[in-house]
């Protein structure tokens, strides 16, 4: 449990903390490696590879020698099409948000905001951000703090009253070094890295019991 002191803000990642998109993303660069008649990749391999947005993921993909832009616009065409196929959140996570002021709660992820906005509306989750911001959404993406920074200004709250939540290390980074409170979600797809979270949850039951909300 955190202190009496429960925070009052709290920014989430998507891939790999709220949502599992994990097979989606497979579908897309699979399809877009069988154009370029490469063997497909599996689950395991992709879960090493995200995180850092849509243009390292198709990078690590195809390997650095071979990509070039237009596969990333290839790519981003097949998972607009196959983005809500299998994505869906994890459980535990819709009661976890239920139970926090919208007003108080981001989400700041590397995923182009163009298919950040169609998975939520397709999830029905944006009713519970007051503010989404995308890996496009700015110059700067995480581990930079600058997106944090934007989302606590629209939320109106001071750094040392947030929470992020995150299952990367650049989650865990961007927050650090924007004054933040980390809390590592181990369930998703990525690693600590060198950081320390100041918490760590195993599962989504985990999360909602350290972040209870009202109702509790």
């Amino acid at each position: 449990m955190l202190p009496d002191s429960q925070p009052q803000f709290l920014l989430f990642d998507l891939d790999g903390t709220l949502i599992n998109s994990l097979p989606d993303l497979l579908t897309a660069l699979n399809l877009l490696r069988h154009e370029l008649e490469l063997e497909p990749l599996s689950a395991a391999q992709v879960t090493q590879m995200v995180g850092d947005g849509a243009t390292l993921l198709v990078k690590r993909a195809l390997g650095a020698d071979l990509y070039e832009h237009r596969h990333l616009q290839r790519f981003l065409e097949f998972y607009g099409e196959h983005l809500l196929d299998h994505t869906r959140c994890y459980p535990g996570i819709e009661e976890l948000l239920m139970r926090h002021d919208p007003r108080h709660m981001a989400l700041i992820t590397n995923k182009p905001i163009l298919y950040t906005r169609k998975i939520l509306e397709g999830l029905n989750l944006s009713r519970f951000f007051s503010a989404v911001i995308g890996g496009d959404s700015f110059p700067h993406k995480k581990p930079h703090p600058y997106p944090l920074q934007q989302a606590l200004d629209q939320l109106g709250g001071p750094p040392q009253q947030a929470l992020m939540i995150g299952d990367h290390h650049t989650d865990l980074l961007a927050a650090q070094n924007a004054g933040i409170a980390t809390c590592f979600c181990a369930y998703g797809f990525g690693h600590c890295g060198d950081c320390i979270p100041d918490y760590q949850v195993t599962n989504a039951g985990e999360l909602l019991a350290l972040l209870p909300g009202k109702n509790h």
